[in-house]
């Protein structure tokens, strides 16, 4: 009881996530368990603890579930992760539930790491040739990220593919290369 009621201080970090009960996905609910962590870490933990029974968790997510007037869909999903203990892997579900959704609408994420921001023209070009790359029937959903560590040029990681035209590895494969010992047989 007492886990339960610290959990509660909680709802308006939920509420603020879930306010609108028909976009509620796993996506949403791994988000909101990850700010709500960020905030009250503690307090979430104990949910996905294994040595909190199961009769603790399941009751703290349908008392969370009833005052943050989640769905039926959205409790029942919560308390079956809780009874089964699987509310720590809330990340993992949420991000193949968003693949699955992402295959299903026939899209393709594509990951492309840049030291500074592409504009908005080179940004286009890239999606153009990827969607060459990918195929018709697939859209293209870009996502950019930025590391300084790459030194330059860019990687672009989608379906399972990485081109890796950066700086940082050429350098490393240059580097490779001049560490091979030199073999004079050919002279």
């Amino acid at each position: 009881m007492a886990l339960a009621s610290r959990l509660r201080s909680t709802i308006p970090v939920l509420s603020k996530f879930l306010r609108n009960e028909s976009s509620c996905t796993p996506v949403l609910l791994s988000r909101t368990y990850a700010a709500t962590s960020g905030k009250h870490e503690q307090k979430v933990k104990f949910t996905m603890d294994l040595s909190v029974p199961a009769e603790t968790r399941v009751k703290a997510i349908n008392e969370i579930s009833a005052e943050a007037k989640f769905s039926d869909v959205v409790k029942n999903f919560l308390v079956v992760l809780a009874e089964n203990g699987r509310l720590r892997y809330i990340d993992s579900i949420a991000k193949r539930f968003l693949e699955l959704t992402m295959a299903h609408k026939g899209e393709v994420k594509a990951v492309v790491t840049t030291v500074i921001p592409i504009p908005p023209q080179e940004e286009n070009e890239l999606k153009e040739t990827l969607q060459d790359i990918i195929g018709q029937g697939k859209k293209v959903k870009l996502e950019q990220k930025i590391d300084p560590s790459i030194l330059g040029g860019l990687i672009v990681e989608f379906s399972e593919k990485v081109f890796d035209v950066s700086i940082k590895t050429r350098a490393r494969q240059m580097e490779r290369f001049l560490r091979q010992p030199v073999t004079l047989d050919g002279l």
